[in-house]
């Protein structure tokens, strides 16, 4: 079976093939792009579209590789030997697996999501290698070799905030999400929105790549938030007419949704301040 967009997930031709290359080369797919562009709502739909179950590890600033693989309770084992319980004496039960080893002994194959891997320490995608090339690793504290049954479907996806090492890049099959164009855009729209109307579709988008577009802006708008803003232009009733910006007022209508910070709020009031002066 080979992946392509869903009936909730519009995928470009270069992005499946993106996926089905990595999964042809049993190689880890590591996904870019800004904030917002649909990379960890990928995984998600690659795990329907190949009818495979689906495991999420969410990785943060704190997150160590280790706990990919398992987790010892060294606190729990030593408050349970001062009380005297019966389950001290086998370490097994003080093992927490993690995601990693879930995906290793599922009885079939999975899609495992790594998901913003550049939040965490430098260090951590090369604690990562020997056990995604290999698909094993060993547990000190029981001796055991865990090996994976079958081989997961592994996506990994990053916001570009730190660098990756040379050598875990070699081990991935990359790609780049770029921000839709226009056409697919409204593509996407279409889908979480089946029924808006195409004129105002067309106006809000028209507007949205405008404001993207917006020399001196901050944080660029992303896929999530027009469909944020969308949702409530259409739980306003708000017409076409309604979106259009006089100079006056150049901030857009329910611009919380767009503008997430003050500056780019600030940058156009100054722009509606100039386009007054200059009438």
């Amino acid at each position: 079976m080979k992946f392509a967009s869903t009936d909730s997930y519009v995928a470009d031709a270069a992005l499946a093939v993106a996926v089905n290359a990595a999964v042809t080369l049993e190689r880890p797919l590591l996904v870019k792009g800004e904030p917002g562009t649909g990379k960890t709502e990928l995984a998600r739909q690659v795990a329907a579209s190949l009818g495979l179950p689906f495991l999420e590890w969410n990785v943060k600033s704190t997150t160590k590789a280790q706990q990919g693989l398992y987790e010892y309770d060294a606190v729990s084992r030593l408050r349970d030997s001062q009380l005297g319980e019966a389950r001290v004496h086998d370490v097994a039960n003080y093992i927490r697996k993690g995601k990693l080893w879930q995906a290793f002994e599922a009885p079939g194959r999975v899609v495992l999501l790594i998901d913003e891997i550049d939040k965490a320490d430098i260090e951590f995608p090369n604690d990562l290698l020997q056990e995604l090339d290999r698909m094993e690793f060993h547990v000190y504290e029981t001796g055991e070799t865990v090996k994976a049954l079958h081989r997961p479907v592994v996506i990994i996806t990053s916001n570009n905030e730190k660098e990756l090492p040379d050598a875990f890049l070699r081990r991935c099959f990359f790609h780049y999400i770029r921000f839709p164009d226009p056409e697919v855009l409204a593509a996407i729209v279409r889908l979480h929105f089946p029924g808006i109307k195409e004129k105002l579709l067309a106006t809000a988008l028209a507007q949205f790549f405008e404001i993207r577009e917006t020399p001196g802006l901050k944080k660029k708008p992303s896929t999530s938030e027009v469909l944020d803003w969308l949702k409530l232009i259409l739980a306003e009733d708000l017409s076409p007419e309604d979106l259009r910006r006089d100079a006056k007022d150049a901030l857009p209508r329910l611009h919380g949704a767009l503008l997430k910070n003050e500056q780019d709020v600030q940058l156009f009031e100054r722009l509606a301040f100039l386009a007054r002066g200059q009438r």
